[in-house]
């Protein structure tokens, strides 16, 4: 039996990804979250289908643009690749992106708050886009709810870019593309229920105890992109 070591195409992985995040998510998306409904008619805020409509589309919009960073990182390792061996140069982008996933699970458990510095690699593409995303404000249709989403999902999150780091490290644009989607729709349940979830739940988040819990499963993500051959749902063929 010969071991496929294709750890990071596991977009299961990816969507659980998005799930850890959640406390990030609720943190630095529900702010904006926030910002998009007190934009809108009183008569939509307090219709909780037309509501959640916008709040759909405004998430729609943002994983559009994950998705179409997981397709650009998956042109650049296209790219990147040629010059090397095939085997070397994946292991090469395996290596990498298990070394940040890791630091990102130092950063959520709080043991390495420096990774949040990461984000300044997005800055200058955000400052181009941000006036476009308050031209949007205040949002009056779905439509802009949409576009507003996709430029919001370009701001500069330590988070997105690990996940970016893992369908990079793919070292194809399907799968890159793919899991980013995976990530996106993994982040919709905290984001979506932004303004539904109690108060309780959300302090609950924000206990040391869980974010160094998350932390940990992080670490093992890591260690399982880093050596493959350890992941249980490893895929296997004759």
């Amino acid at each position: 039996m010969e071991l496929l070591l294709n750890f990071t195409t596991s977009y299961v992985v990816a969507f659980a990804m998005g799930l850890f995040s959640s406390m990030h998510c609720i943190g630095m998306c529900g702010s904006i979250i926030g910002t998009l409904t007190l934009s809108l008619d009183s008569k939509i805020r307090q219709n909780k289908a037309s509501l959640f409509t916008f709040i759909f589309n405004y998430n729609l919009g943002r994983i559009v643009s994950y998705t179409t960073a997981g397709a650009l990182g998956g042109l650049l390792s296209s790219v990147l690749m040629p010059p090397f061996d095939n085997n070397l140069g994946y292991r090469v982008l395996q290596i990498c992106s298990a070394m940040i996933i890791g630091s990102s699970g130092l950063y959520i458990a709080g043991w390495f708050p420096h990774f949040a510095y990461i984000e300044k690699i997005g800055r200058y593409l955000w400052k181009k886009l941000e006036p476009y995303g308050h031209r949007l404000i205040p949002v009056k249709s779905r439509i802009s709810a949409l576009l507003f989403g996709m430029i919001w999902g370009w701001l500069p999150c330590g988070l997105v870019y690990t996940a970016l780091a893992l369908a990079i490290s793919t070292g194809d644009v399907k799968k890159s593309t793919l899991t980013m989607l995976a990530f996106g729709f993994g982040t919709l349940p905290a984001v979506m229920s932004v303004g539904i979830i109690t108060q309780t739940f959300i302090n609950a988040l924000r206990r040391p105890y869980i974010k160094q819990s998350v932390g940990v499963l992080m670490i093992f993500l890591a260690l399982a992109a880093a050596f493959p051959w350890l992941y249980p749902m490893r895929i296997q063929h004759h």
